[in-house]
């Protein structure tokens, strides 16, 4: 397009400028013609004055005259192209000038002899200015037909501007607007929604390419256009799947965190996972360490007779049960009688069922197997692995879930076993060492009785009495111990507790004071603290005899324990008199050990005893139970 419109205004500025240039030497020669005429007819004017001077008396101007005639005869003949001044020569004008110029050599030397001779007649004179006339005429005729060209010449310009504007205007809507015109129309057509448009190629140039790349965009509009439906459809079902697998494991992750005991969660997890993956009946097994038996913790929508017969599976005997921990999902076809291979009892009481397809979903925990999960379908099944990564998942669910219920019996359980073990450590330092006693207090009573010696069965019944009465205060010292409970923030509310209670048990007052608001202690930390604080102040109950006790406890910069009071004390180095405060003082010294606090016994005496407790500061900082919970939802 380009390279034709160039072609097109190159030709027209061609023409255009033959066609000034025409004109502009036809209008110079017309002006060097006019000035020509114009001193040809000085000619005639410069003859009579010449005549005139001739007859005129002196004669002194006559050469003059004669040299200027002669002067502008010699200009017409040869011009002057700065005036500009030229004679439009042809033919009959240089005749013409010829004639001039003849008649006016023969005129000249008389006029200038004139003074001498006879006067120029005047038919001569008349004669001579009659062939000027003649060359002024042609002239005056030769500039008529210029003038003529000139007017044609300036007709065909005006019709030349006419056609070129027409030209012009017929090769841009020829090159340019038609082009765009269909390139327009095909473009609101397709903004219509109409993608079969395309737009006629005629050309090769830039529209030409430019429609081309209209057609092109267009086709693959179409074909997008046309493929869109499809895509959507695709999107929509991947949403759709995407959606259903969030809202499964949503589902799962409720229910496992809902659950409160394995058959709850076996159970109801067996029941959405059949719901979840459209089977017809499902089935969960958990298996032991070695992965060879595989017990039947839930079954939903399967055969009783399939149920009863795997209550406990050897692994190998079946399909089931032969699942590994990194497998991921398996899926069996099971062959119908007839066929090339033969199939187990199991199997072919499954096919006996109605089911055509078998899905085990491993359920394993940190790469160990924890048993899996059997789908059933009455039709043939296949998994996607969409699907199959979905079953993985839900399975991780269900062996976290397994694991932590797993972990809070197992703490459950120690839990338990710590408190028998402390209840059994209680009741051997106090309680079985007071029967030890009064067994032996028994032998000697039963001794007396044989002997019948009165003072020793007085004795003897005095020491039992002691002992029944010590016993009793034990088995009261040890409902207080386990009776006192920790608050979750605070050990003050249960310290006061404690102290409340000696005091009712032994009438000795107790002073409380408080130093600080520190960081809350552990729970764990709290009970040690406490049986060491309650182990003391028994001790001061039992041996010290004291009047006054006073407990100061400091949270700042660390927690600091310590219990005065004003009895008789007692020789650290000789330990103490009574065997049951020497067990007493091992205990409270193996508690601080266990929470790595600091346990110190000042005493002399007559002098009272001071104990101190220190805890650490790594120990004095409660967790954060906030994030421990988190931790352990994690």
């Amino acid at each position: 397009m380009t390279n034709k419109i160039a072609m097109f205004a190159g030709a027209f500025l061609l023409l255009s400028l033959l066609s000034v240039g025409a004109t502009l030497w036809i209008s110079w020669n017309l002006e060097g013609g006019a000035a020509a005429m114009n001193v040809a007819g000085r000619l005639r004017m410069m003859t009579y004055r010449l005549a005139l001077t001739s007859d005129a008396p002196g004669q002194a101007a006559l050469p003059v005259e004669v040299e200027q005639m002669q002067r502008s005869l010699d200009l017409l003949r040869r011009g002057n192209q700065a005036r500009p001044l030229f004679v439009p020569w042809d033919g009959t004008i240089r005749e013409r000038f010829a004639i001039v110029q003849t008649e006016w050599q023969k005129l000249r030397p008389r006029w200038l002899d004139a003074r001498l001779g006879p006067q120029i007649p005047r038919a001569e004179i008349d004669h001579f200015v009659g062939q000027i006339d003649a060359f002024v005429n042609a002239i005056e005729q030769r500039l008529e037909f210029w003038t003529t060209v000139l007017h044609g010449f300036q007709m065909a310009m005006a019709a030349l501007v006419v056609l070129g504007s027409m030209l012009m205007f017929y090769a841009a809507y020829l090159f340019v607007l038609d082009p765009v015109g269909r390139l327009s129309r095909g473009v609101q057509v397709l903004k219509e929604g109409d993608y079969t448009v395309r737009v006629h190629v005629n050309s090769t140039d830039e529209l030409g390419d430019l429609a081309i790349g209209f057609n092109r965009m267009a086709e693959q509009l179409q074909t997008v256009y046309a493929e869109l439906e499809g895509r959507v459809q695709q999107k929509t079902a991947a949403l759709q799947t995407e959606q259903q697998r969030l809202a499964a494991l949503y589902e799962i992750s409720a229910l496992v965190s809902r659950a409160q005991s394995l058959d709850e969660l076996a159970n109801a997890f067996t029941a959405a996972m059949q719901r979840i993956a459209g089977s017809d009946a499902a089935l969960l097994r958990w298996t032991d360490e070695t992965a060879q038996r595989y017990l039947l913790l839930a079954a939903h929508s399967m055969p009783a007779e399939i149920t009863e017969s795997e209550r406990c599976l050897i692994a190998g005997t079946c399909h089931c049960g032969q699942t590994r921990a990194n497998q991921g999902a398996q899926m069996v076809q099971f062959r119908r009688p007839g066929g090339i291979d033969q199939v187990g009892a199991a199997d072919g009481a499954c096919m006996r069922e109605g089911f055509a397809t078998l899905v085990s979903i491993p359920v394993a925990a940190q790469h160990r197997l924890l048993g899996e999960i059997n789908l059933f379908y009455r039709s043939p099944h296949h998994i996607d692995p969409q699907q199959s990564a979905l079953f993985d998942a839900l399975a991780g669910h269900l062996a976290a879930a397994m694991e932590s219920l797993r972990s809070a019996a197992l703490e459950r359980e120690a839990a338990v076993a710590q408190e028998r073990a402390l209840l059994a450590r209680e009741l051997h330092d106090s309680i079985a060492q007071a029967l030890a006693f009064m067994k032996i207090q028994l032998q000697l009573l039963r001794s007396a009785l044989k002997s019948n010696n009165t003072k020793r069965i007085g004795t003897a019944v005095n020491e039992l009495d002691a002992g029944v009465r010590e016993s009793l205060a034990d088995v009261r010292e040890l409902l207080l111990h386990f009776r006192t409970r920790t608050q979750e923030q605070d050990i003050e509310p249960a310290l006061r507790s404690t102290l409340q209670k000696f005091e009712l048990q032994s009438g000795v007052p107790v002073t409380l004071q408080f130093n600080g608001h520190g960081q809350p202690l552990d729970p764990d930390v709290q009970v040690q603290v406490l049986h060491v604080l309650q182990e003391a102040l028994s001790n001061v109950r039992k041996h010290a005899r004291a009047h006054a006790v006073t407990v100061e406890v400091s949270s700042l910069r660390r927690w600091r324990f310590e219990i005065r009071d004003d009895g008789q004390g007692f020789d650290p180095g000789k330990g103490t008199a009574d065997a049951q405060a020497h067990v007493g003082l091992q205990i409270m010294r193996e508690r601080a050990a266990n929470i790595g606090a600091d346990l110190r016994i000042d005493t002399a005496p007559g002098t009272g005893t001071r104990v101190l407790l220190e805890l650490p500061e790594a120990v004095s900082i409660a967790t954060d139970r906030g994030q421990a919970r988190s931790a352990h939802a994690a």
